[in-house]
């Protein structure tokens, strides 16, 4: 027994040591960002991946634009619609995964209670989706950049170390740049300059306060719940929210301190 429990410890060892080894070695290189605009995401190959299979023919309009040609109303409202304390927090907003927990501990509850199934001594609360803001600028620029599409722990703890080193190897500033020139806005369109020349004829560095807040409006879901063509209402309202909260936010260049470099 002894010696079949030696072996399976170190079977578990090994396998850990090779998943480390694995981790390590394909980890991407963050710093590189500093200077290199990536050509292509995960995300990006996913969607030209999934129009072959689909046999439709793969789409992808991409116009990089560094963040000083990009309108200060879309660098607001991106801002305000997704990651309202970017300059604030190093990566993880705590404070809105701890709103998600209690928002999933109280429905949870509350569908338990409804199915007769809650027991407050023995009841388990379920897991947070975090799909209402807990998720911040960087953890997504990390996922769109470099992970897929799947739902696990393996590949949340990947985004939470690349989000990480994101936020330790470049500032703020990058970091949004990133994020507004590789994002998607629709079947085949990355990146602010695409979308705006899309939606409104228009270079990303004149768009209004109101375009803006329509475009920012998109992001959760362009391809579906925020699709303007299958939702223009749901579209327009968002847009009106964030068109409203967008003056209040503070970009570095307002005097917002930067964040400081380790």
């Amino acid at each position: 027994m002894w010696r079949f429990t030696k072996i399976l410890f170190s079977i578990l060892i090994g396998a850990l040591v090779v998943w480390l080894a694995y981790e390590f070695l394909t980890f991407p290189s963050i710093s590189k960002l500093r200077t290199e605009n990536p050509e292509t995401t995960s995300l990006i190959e996913y969607r030209l991946s999934e129009a072959e299979s689909d046999g439709k023919k793969p789409k992808k309009e991409m116009i990089w634009q560094p963040i000083s040609q990009i309108s200060t109303n879309l660098q607001r409202a991106v801002i305000a619609g997704e990651d309202a304390r970017f300059f604030e927090h190093e990566g993880f907003d705590w404070e809105a995964i701890q709103k998600a927990w209690d928002e999933a501990v109280k429905e949870g509850e509350k569908e338990a209670k409804e199915a007769g199934d809650y027991d407050p001594d023995s009841w388990i609360p379920p897991m947070p989706s975090f799909k209402r803001g807990a998720s911040t600028i960087t953890q997504q620029l990390a996922k769109n950049l470099y992970l897929s599409e799947d739902r696990n722990f393996l590949r949340k703890g990947r985004e939470a170390a690349i989000t990480y080193f994101m936020e330790r190897e470049l500032s703020k500033t990058r970091i949004l740049e990133l994020y507004l020139n590789v994002i998607e806005w629709g079947d085949g369109i990355y990146g602010a300059e695409a979308a705006s020349r899309h939606f409104f004829k228009k270079s990303a560095s004149n768009l209004s306060a109101a375009e803006a807040a329509y475009l920012a409006a998109m992001i959760p879901s362009p391809l579906n719940v925020f699709n303007p063509k299958k939702n223009p209402r749901r579209v327009r309202a968002r847009q009106r929210i964030l068109q409203k909260y967008l003056r209040s936010v503070r970009l570095p260049s307002d005097g917002t301190p930067r964040k400081r470099r380790r």
